[in-house]
Formats: structure tokens, sequence, C-alpha cells
């Protein structure tokens, strides 16, 4: 097998990596949001429990549990991705950079990730392995 047909055969993978990259990252993410609303697979609010009904981190919550599993489904990706990536540039901005400089100390590094990752997400869909595909495919005629 010559180099040109590896290369060939591996970005034949995109379609398929783009989907897992969605699913892999949306099953992450939900993570925040349910350890936030339902302090599941545990409370990561400050002192513990769940965050208030109608604060800022309970509207998170709710985008990142919601919202993210739209995503983990792949349905309306590209809207849903759009809105959760501004949602993680103002988690950023709002929750970490007042904390310092740099991510990796002010603990943005996860927004960072996620803002980026979703903005692609806004941009290519969501895959092959999406209900967004499923939509897409043209209905077969039934024949009598």
């Amino acid at each position: 097998m010559s180099e040109s047909s590896i290369v060939a055969k591996w970005r034949g993978w995109a379609p398929r990596l783009l989907s897992i990259l969605r699913i892999v990252s949306a099953f992450l993410f939900m993570q925040f949001g349910t350890a936030k609303w339902f302090a599941f697979p545990a409370a990561i609010m400050p002192g513990g429990g769940t965050a208030p009904l109608g604060s800022l981190a309970w509207f998170a919550a709710v985008l990142e549990v919601v919202g993210g599993g739209l995503l983990l489904l792949g349905l309306f990706t590209r809207p849903v991705a759009f809105i959760l990536a501004g949602e993680m540039a103002f988690a950023y901005f709002i929750g970490h950079a007042p904390n310092g400089f740099w991510p990796v100390l002010n603990q943005g590094h996860p927004a960072i990730l996620f803002c980026f990752v979703w903005l692609y997400l806004s941009a290519a869909g969501a895959g092959l392995w999406s209900l967004d595909a499923l939509r897409q495919r043209p209905s077969s005629p039934t024949n009598p």
C-alpha cells in the first residue's frame, strides 16, 4: 500500500471522526451541566449542592445539559453549537479570565476548548453519525 493510499484512506475517515469528536465532546460537556444542575456525578458548586434556580450557573447548566444532549444526538447541531460556543466564551471571560491571564491557572482551559470545538461544529456540521444526517437523506419512494 503506497503512502498516498494510506493518506487517502485516513482522510476518508474524516466524516466519522467528526461524529466521534462531537459525541465525545458532548458527553464530556454534559457532565459540567449535570454536576451544576443535579450535583451528578458530583457537586461542583462552591459549598456543594446545585446551582440556585435562576442563577447564571443554573442557566449555564440548562444550556450544557439540553444543548449537550442535542449535540450528542447530532440534532440541530449547527445552531446549537453556535449558541454553546458563545456560552463558553462568556463563561471564560466572566468566570475565568478575571482570575488571571493563564487558562491553566484560572481553570478556563475547558471553556476555551469547548468554545472552539463548538465553533468548529457550527461550521462543519454533525458528521455522518447524527440525526441531522438522517434528516437530510432523501426519502426513498415507496413501491406500492
